[in-house]
């Protein structure tokens, strides 16, 4: 296992990095967010252990940062608040998992481990696709910076298409994973939902209809080629 610390704490951060490769881990240093961010984008890391309070970019955006460029890369964010609110903001920018100074170093390698089996993440917190951003935490969607009202079907249905990243999705699983068992196999509101979801985001369409297959987002300049009826 590779692990990146990121702490400004220099004996702090020095005495993890000797426990960990006592532990047979990998272990790097960067003591600010700006070096942080930098050593993300080149190594391949399994986990990053981030102080949430650091100097240069703040712990809050390279955690941001991780989870929105690197998914397969897990956050344990430490910190030295316990409050709840604290925590949740964590997990809300991505964070993995949580530890609170002071802490055992035993538990800190305990929940590195169990970090590191997890599957590699699917997406990142924050989905995108072309101007849209849909922030599934916060149940907000943007486009092009332009907050959008959505009814809770329409945002379910649109987080099943940006999950796919433009692959299809067919009426069946739309069906399956935004309405519940009670719903009749054979009605319109999926389409119906889609045909209201397209309103909702307006022009130019970037829901486009794939004959006896489903539905799939693409981007503005090839929604005019596949056509957009619902």
């Amino acid at each position: 296992m590779r692990v990146l610390i990121v702490e400004d704490e220099v004996f702090l951060a020095e005495a993890l990095q000797a426990g960990l490769r006592h532990e047979s881990m990998a272990a790097d240093i960067a003591l600010d967010g700006d070096q942080a961010v930098e050593l993300v984008s080149v190594n391949d890391y399994d986990v990053v252990v981030l102080d949430r309070d650091i100097p240069g970019t703040h712990g809050d955006e390279v955690c941001s940062i991780v989870a929105r460029e690197h998914p397969g890369v897990r956050v344990l964010m430490l910190t030295a608040a316990a409050r709840l609110t604290e925590k949740v903001a964590g997990f809300e920018l991505g964070a993995d998992d949580y530890l609170t100074k002071p802490f055992a170093f035993e538990e800190l390698v305990v929940r590195l481990r169990a970090l590191a089996r997890r599957p590699p993440a699917g997406s990142a917190p924050v989905l995108e696709f072309a101007d849209l951003r849909l922030d599934p935490f916060r149940h907000e969607v943007y486009r092009a910076g332009r907050y959008l009202r959505l009814t809770s079907k329409q945002f379910a249905v649109l987080e099943l298409l940006m999950r796919a990243g433009g692959g299809v999705v067919s009426a069946e699983t739309l069906l399956e994973k935004a309405w519940d068992e009670r719903a009749d196999p054979f009605t319109s509101a999926p389409r119906v939902t889609m045909s209201t979801l397209r309103r909702a985001l307006g022009e130019p369409d970037l829901i486009v209809t794939v004959p006896k297959a489903g539905y799939r987002l693409v981007h503005p300049k090839t929604a005019a080629e596949d056509g957009h009826d619902a």
